[in-house]
């Protein structure tokens, strides 16, 4: 861990801070475990050093259920976008996101003075911008996990339990994307956190509609080398794609998931890979160019494209579109699909 760069940054940021009258802190929309601990963390942090109660935002929803829960075990405080008035606040933070990514409600002219991310940079930093961005952190949650241990600041079980789930989350039990500072922060947010808790987030109970998605995905999937494509059509939060994708890319002799979905008329892409000589976010760049907005890591990446109106056809089009694209950004030939649940099953 790198303590020391950790301190100093993070002593800049809780004196820009100080004796400000409103301070907000921004995860990206439908924030995942990452965002929320990050939120969460910083604006403890904010509150043991300077004295200063900060209010965490987002937009969309908090939709995957164990996210949900995850708010609720934990009691963090998030408040919609649209009922902020961003006017009135002094300082504005931004958490494992940056402007202009196209994955924040933030408007992308909206001053923000504090950005901590773990996402490869693509914001241009002014003069009066604080950014500690390490694209070398599996979780943003990490980064801010050393801000509080740099100031010895102690972390309450709620707190703990939120970090070392983030950090659990976001890199599949240290199994994707992680590196030596996100084992050291898993390690000993362990022994702090609440496994009752942690156990009630991980098997949260879930609705009908969730294993009608199942449904959806498997109906709808079609393999094209190793490509996996499926689409929800309708989805009723944006998590439920990702969450697909995570599943779908256990199938045997698939190393590239594509899941498509919309939700209130904005089409959301995940894109899963498990094959490291790829780079997921530039690849979903290249695949969105002039649809939309998109960004991510090397492994998971995600896309917007917004307006999406009109029936399932337009949305089979698009489908059908991003398909060509993504094998050609692959260097694939353009093959015929073959639906995942045709055909002999020991294939």
């Amino acid at each position: 861990m790198d303590l020391q760069r950790s301190l100093e940054i993070s002593e800049r940021m809780i004196e820009k801070v100080r004796g400000k009258r409103n301070v907000l802190i921004v995860a990206h929309d439908n924030p995942d475990p990452d965002a929320l601990a990050a939120a969460y963390a910083l604006s403890h942090l904010f509150l043991v050093k300077a004295g200063q109660n900060a209010v965490i935002a987002s937009g969309g929803i908090v939709g995957r259920r164990e996210n949900r829960t995850m708010v609720e075990k934990l009691e963090i405080n998030v408040v919609p976008m649209n009922k902020i008035d961003r006017c009135q606040y002094d300082v504005v933070c931004m958490v494992d996101s940056q402007p202009g990514t196209g994955n924040s409600t933030l408007p992308d002219d909206c001053r923000v003075d504090i950005i901590v991310d773990h996402h490869p940079q693509r914001v241009e930093v002014a003069d009066n911008m604080l950014v500690d961005i390490r694209n070398d952190y599996g979780a943003c949650a990490t980064i801010l996990y050393e801000y509080l241990l740099a100031h010895d600041v102690y972390l309450g079980t709620r707190l703990a339990t939120a970090m070392f789930y983030a950090i659990r989350s976001e890199t599949q039990d240290l199994g994707r994307e992680w590196f030596p500072p996100d084992r050291k922060a898993y390690q000993e947010l362990l022994s702090l956190s609440n496994n009752r808790i942690l156990f009630d987030i991980a098997h949260a109970k879930v609705p009908r509609n969730y294993f009608l998605n199942f449904n959806r995905a498997l109906e709808s999937a079609r393999i094209f080398h190793d490509v996996l494509v499926f689409n929800l059509f309708e989805v009723d939060h944006p998590d439920m794609v990702a969450e697909m994708a995570d599943f779908l890319l256990r199938m045997e002799g698939v190393g590239v998931v594509l899941g498509m979905g919309c939700c209130d008329q904005e089409e959301v892409l995940s894109l899963r890979l498990d094959r490291e000589e790829l780079f997921a976010g530039k690849i979903i760049r290249t695949v969105v160019e002039g649809l939309g907005s998109a960004g991510g890591h090397g492994m998971i990446a995600g896309g917007q494209i917004r307006p999406m109106t009109g029936n399932r056809a337009v949305q089979k089009e698009l489908e059908n579109t991003l398909i060509k694209r993504l094998l050609k950004e692959l260097d694939y030939e353009p093959v015929k699909g073959r639906r995942l649940l045709a055909g002999d099953c020991n294939n």
